[in-house]
């Protein structure tokens, strides 16, 4: 997977990039200039563009603005120290897919690199998925072992589904969260949790292993 990584503060940014690389399956260029992310992206091909809010030149929203305006399709995170609601907000809607903000755990970097060069270049999956014995139907919105119809929530089926369209990435909380119930939702993060838990209590069986595995201190995930 190919990593533009823009960044310049330069202690973070040599350690980032090590760490990526360290990784065995990221290709990553380091940059430090808004100016020259902007032009490296809309130059070559990229599978995840990390894009720091705050650069010396051109900020990380401008950069984003300008690569959306000009028909750049590529996934991008912003990385970022702002964390208020209208921060990540105004990240969003200057075109980034993703948001995560500083300090922040290597792990959880990982994780949203992944889901987002999962999510950008997979291939469409199968209306009609099956995982073990349960059949999970999105055309129809149902779910099934067997004969036995399993009923869920709108709600439930929209996030087995989300976990189902990123099979084998662990997505984290944050994540989940801000795919389902949006970043500007009045409820709780906790709500994932819960949800799950409901998901869980519907769709195990006894005395077998979880459908939907917890990673400690990122997320949820369904193996592959």
């Amino acid at each position: 997977m190919r990593v533009l990584l823009v960044e310049d503060d330069l202690k973070l940014g040599k350690f980032t990039e090590h760490m990526l690389k360290n990784q065995g399956q990221f290709q990553v260029e380091w940059l430090t200039s808004g100016e020259d992310a902007y032009n490296q992206a809309i130059s070559t091909s990229y599978d995840v563009l990390i894009l720091d809010w705050m650069l010396p030149d051109l900020n990380g929203v401008s950069v984003c603005q300008r690569l959306r305006k000009d028909g750049y399709n590529g996934a991008i995170l912003m990385l970022t120290a702002k964390d208020s609601v209208d921060d990540r907000v105004k990240g969003l809607e200057s075109g980034a897919d993703d948001y995560l903000t500083k300090p922040f755990e290597f792990s959880e970097l990982i994780a949203r690199i992944r889901v987002l060069g999962r999510r950008n270049f997979a291939p469409l999956q199968e209306d009609i998925v099956q995982i073990k014995d349960i059949t999970f139907n999105r055309i129809s919105c149902t779910m099934s072992r067997g004969d036995e119809t399993i009923q869920l929530t709108q709600r439930e089926f929209q996030l087995f589904d989300l976990l189902v369209r990123n099979i084998g990435i662990t997505l984290p909380r944050e994540v989940i969260f801000d795919r389902i119930w949006g970043i500007d939702s009045d409820t709780s993060s906790n709500n994932v949790d819960a949800y799950i838990k409901m998901l869980r209590k519907k769709i195990d069986l006894p005395d077998q292993k979880s459908y939907i595995t917890s990673v400690r201190g990122v997320g949820y995930k369904i193996e592959a």
